[in-house]
């Protein structure tokens, strides 16, 4: 369970981020959420610190990709 957990968060984390629609950014910014929170589920069973590096490194590259999502702010 952990090692497929583990593993698939590596894959998605050295995936290459390029986006040419906004639904393919939506679906990946959901499965980095879901990521996110599966792991979330074990670490609160074990406090393993490898699962806490990796959920941090996961919300980063969701950071990104939200921020790219939203776009620039429209200054008035």
């Amino acid at each position: 369970m952990n090692s497929e957990l583990i593993s698939k968060a590596e894959e998605f984390e050295n995936r290459k981020f390029k986006f040419v629609t906004t639904s393919d950014r939506i679906l990946a910014s959901r499965e980095a959420k879901a990521l996110i929170l599966e792991i979330n589920e074990v670490y609160k069973e074990t406090k393993d610190s490898n699962l806490m590096d990796i959920m941090k490194r996961l919300t980063v590259v969701k950071q990104r990709i939200d921020k790219r999502l939203k776009g620039k702010p429209l200054t008035a």
